[in-house]
């Protein structure tokens, strides 16, 4: 038996550029389809909102399949929104109730200035893993299927870190609004491999270098990133971060 329309109400951040003052703006929709999407929400309101000759609101989007990571926002106070392991474009309508208030505003961090309405610069994620997160070192040709032995535990902890999206939801959810889970998992995922482990305390060095220095906060172990990725990676990343940047400390490079 399908599910009955919905009517529901969004606040929403608009905001015109990165200089200007920004407030909430609320917006009703009635007849709202509780299997749509939380993007086809917001790609409906703004076909009314362009008949009506007022602007859209501007979002990320990209796959719609949870994978790109470019779709993250606040959604009630929570990034991404109240579904665990889920992306903006995963979550869905059912979620919410009939008649309620739904409040949608960017990340909210140093890092990510605002550049219009819900869309953030993330490009301080790009600098971080220019600053090292890459294989540099000769590896040889392609290697035979299995030729490198390497234990199954390890090579399923770096495969989870490596499912890191880069879309800043840790650093949104993080009351320090720190990058520290992103960075683990990039420094993670290769140093826990044969290809990456030559270079890992001087990648350690320049990402988390790199990463002070776009002006993220210190972690101070809440827990919140984990609790707020899309994929669950967890913080056991950040301990090996912390672990690779000690020993580059004392190694010679």
């Amino acid at each position: 038996m399908a599910q009955e329309s919905m009517t529901v109400h969004l606040k929403v951040w608009r905001q015109s550029g990165p200089e200007d003052e920004g407030e909430f703006r609320t917006y009703t929709q009635e007849d709202v389809n509780p299997d749509m999407s939380f993007l086809e929400l917001l790609d409906v309101i703004n076909e009314d909102l362009i008949k009506s000759g007022e602007d859209p609101i501007e979002f990320d989007s990209d796959c719609r399949e949870g994978i790109c990571g470019t779709c993250g926002c606040v959604v009630n106070g929570q990034a991404h929104g109240p579904e665990r392991g889920t992306t903006v474009c995963q979550l869905h309508m059912r979620v919410f109730r009939h008649g309620e208030t739904i409040v949608v505003e960017p990340w909210r961090a140093d890092g990510f200035p605002v550049i219009k309405d819900l869309v953030v610069d993330r490009t301080a994620l790009d600098r971080i893993i220019a600053a090292g997160g890459y294989v540099s070192v000769k590896t040889g040709p392609k290697p035979d299927a299995n030729s490198l032995k390497i234990p199954k535990p390890r090579a399923d902890a770096a495969f989870d870190a490596a499912a890191c999206i880069g879309c800043g939801a840790c650093v949104a959810a993080c009351p320090n609004a720190s990058a520290s889970l992103f960075t683990g998992a990039k420094i993670s995922h290769l140093a826990m491999l044969p290809q990456g482990k030559a270079e890992s305390t001087r990648r350690a060095k320049r990402m988390v270098e790199q990463m002070d220095e776009e002006g993220f906060g210190a972690c101070s172990n809440i827990g919140e990133c984990e609790a707020a990725c899309p994929k669950e990676i967890s913080i056991d990343v950040i301990a090996r971060m912390r672990r690779e940047y000690l020993k580059s400390m004392f190694t010679s490079h």
